[in-house]
């Protein structure tokens, strides 16, 4: 989800859920770094960017923010995505896993992504690692608090406003966005007394207004909850929206062995990111360990001539109070 602080600052802030174990920790990709696809083409940065990522062909990242603002994230996008078989002989042939990397290491913001789609082909490409394609669409924010989603189907390219300002995983943001209709009931307030018949009945304690918010861990779910509790937050300032984020997030975690695919594997939050889109920070909290780590874009990272990798601890410090 995005969120927007009181004094007009912009994040974007993910959970990564995943069964595959992705390994990732913050990374910086340089300015004018050479990256190779794994469909053989190459292109080169000119911005510098931060986000989760770890070395596969080349460093894979799966969001991010840059050194102007621009942030993304992708997501599962199952059943719905279609790219192409063929590379194209006139457009960056690139597989969908490493569209960010392109998104924030050649665009400054939401408009420039979309002036520049044409320029770009996604391809059915495997990730070696985990042997098959992987479909995905994707949110895209900038620092001005454009929110963009992408989604690449049969019937083509859809380049989507989200006044929402959230996204989860399948189906199409179309569908998501139209589902809030069953929902226009919630509040964050008291349900008033209801007559049945004879009998007033009144709240069981307070949050009623929420009856019917769903809690399960399914993406159409996720949809509807992100999407009321980014409505309902309080506007913070940019100093304590790092703390605002993190508990807007939680309720979202899915803990290990909860959430169970068709092939017996589990997904879990294996990380949550936070980016900070006016002053290019990453912040990074991994599934082991509650505590959050940023990466702030300075000029001695940007102008580096290799990737820096910042390892996370993955173990929980506890501090002893007595």
């Amino acid at each position: 989800m995005t969120y927007p602080t009181s004094d007009g600052q912009y994040w974007l802030a993910r959970t990564m859920d995943f069964g595959f174990e992705l390994g990732g920790n913050p990374v910086v990709v340089p300015r004018d770094y050479p990256f190779h696809s794994v469909t053989g083409a190459t292109f080169t940065t000119r911005l510098g960017f931060v986000g989760a990522g770890a070395k596969m062909n080349d460093y894979i990242l799966v969001d991010g923010v840059n050194e102007a603002g621009l942030s993304a994230a992708t997501l599962y996008f199952s059943d719905e995505a279609h790219y192409a078989d063929t590379p194209s002989d006139d457009r960056l042939n690139l597989a969908s896993f490493e569209l960010v990397n392109w998104i924030l290491g050649t665009n400054r913001t939401t408009a420039e992504v979309q002036a520049h789609l044409d320029q770009v082909q996604i391809v059915n490409f495997a990730l070696p690692q985990m042997d098959g394609n992987i479909p995905l669409h994707w949110i895209i924010a900038d620092r001005d608090g454009h929110c963009k989603v992408l989604e690449i189907q049969a019937d083509g390219v859809h380049w989507y406003d989200d006044q929402v300002g959230v996204m989860t995983n399948s189906p199409d943001f179309a569908w998501h966005r139209q589902n809030l209709g069953n929902y226009v009931q919630l509040s964050n307030g008291s349900a008033p007394d209801r007559q049945f018949s004879d009998y007033t009945a009144r709240e069981i304690g307070p949050g009623s207004g929420a009856l019917g918010l769903p809690g399960d861990y399914t993406s159409t779910s996720r949809f509807v909850r992100a999407a009321f509790m980014r409505a309902n937050a309080p506007r913070v300032p940019d100093a304590d929206a790092a703390n605002t984020v993190n508990h807007l997030l939680e309720p979202f975690d899915i803990p290990r062995n909860i959430k169970g695919q068709a092939n017996g594997e589990f997904d879990y939050t294996q990380y949550r990111g936070y980016m900070q889109m006016s002053n290019g920070t990453y912040y990074f909290q991994p599934y082991q360990n509650s505590n959050l780590s940023a990466v702030r874009l300075t000029e001695a990272l940007l102008n580096k001539d290799a990737v820096t990798t910042f390892p996370v601890a993955r173990k929980q410090d506890v501090t002893v109070l007595n």
